[in-house]
């Protein structure tokens, strides 16, 4: 990885509420793309398409969803 970007932000799961890991969850899926895609002008090109892919979006969703799902476990399920 050339790309200095920080992955997982101050390498770190654990939050202080679900609200904060679903904002990390979103943060963690975006990095990714950024990371596979590192050309923003790129990246601005594709979004059309996929904003307007219904198939994308949903993808995006369960890739946000399987972050959460790993940020809620390393939380204990903030209990």
């Amino acid at each position: 990885m050339l790309d200095k970007t920080q992955l997982i932000p101050e390498n770190t799961l654990i939050t202080n509420s679900p609200e904060e890991g679903r904002a990390l969850a979103v943060k963690i899926a975006r990095l990714t793309i950024k990371i596979t895609q590192p050309n923003a002008e790129i990246r601005d090109q594709l979004r059309p398409v996929y904003a307007n892919d219904a198939a994308m979006l949903i993808a995006i969703g369960q890739t946000v969803a399987l972050e959460f799902s790993t940020i809620s476990k390393a939380n204990n399920y903030w209990r």
